[in-house]
């Protein structure tokens, strides 16, 4: 009996090892499990974070870009219509080349180039002014015709000065300040 109660005793200790080791291997599974489900629910709470950072800097993005593009249209427009507005001025020009009060400007800016200059001077116009500019110049004229809208380029008779008093130049210094009049 004695090796029964052995057997037994020894049974009976290696059930009980082996509930405990049931029980701790039920206990890390357990533990396993639950710190598997808790690193799910941060991974995805962490990919719904970066998914929203990245979704926001893509809106973000969308956004500047449609700004910037509504600028450029604008700038655009405003542009073409700028254009539009300096090529009616340029055209109200070539229409005042045909008033009265023409020949009387040509005059005052001979008058401001000769101050300027010396009387020594060669004067050259559009060839539809040549009568004007001789009349105005005298001896000074150069019958040689210049592509201008209007006015006169007057420079001294060596050629080392120049005074570019035709009207597209004139447009064409001014051309800030004339888009800033335009814009406003």
């Amino acid at each position: 009996m004695p090796l029964e109660r052995l057997v037994e005793e020894i049974r009976s200790r290696a059930e009980l090892e082996l509930e405990r080791e049931r029980s701790r291997i039920e206990g890390e599974k357990a533990k396993i499990t639950q710190d598997r489900d808790r690193r799910i629910e941060e991974l995805k709470a962490e990919g719904a974070r970066l998914a929203e950072i990245e979704s926001a800097r893509d809106r973000a993005q969308r956004i500047a870009a449609a700004k910037l593009q509504a600028r450029k249209l604008e700038y655009e427009a405003r542009e073409r219509q700028t254009a539009g507005s300096l090529q009616q001025a340029r055209q109200l020009l070539a229409d005042f080349t045909n008033t009265p009060e023409y020949p009387q400007v040509l005059k005052r800016m001979f008058a401001v180039a000769t101050d300027q200059l010396g009387k020594q001077v060669k004067v050259s116009g559009r060839a539809e002014d040549a009568a004007v500019l001789k009349t105005v110049a005298g001896k000074s004229f150069d019958p040689a015709p210049l592509s201008i809208l209007g006015g006169m380029v007057v420079e001294t008779a060596d050629g080392s000065r120049r005074l570019n008093l035709t009207f597209d130049e004139l447009t064409r210094l001014r051309e800030d300040r004339v888009r800033a009049l335009l814009s406003s």
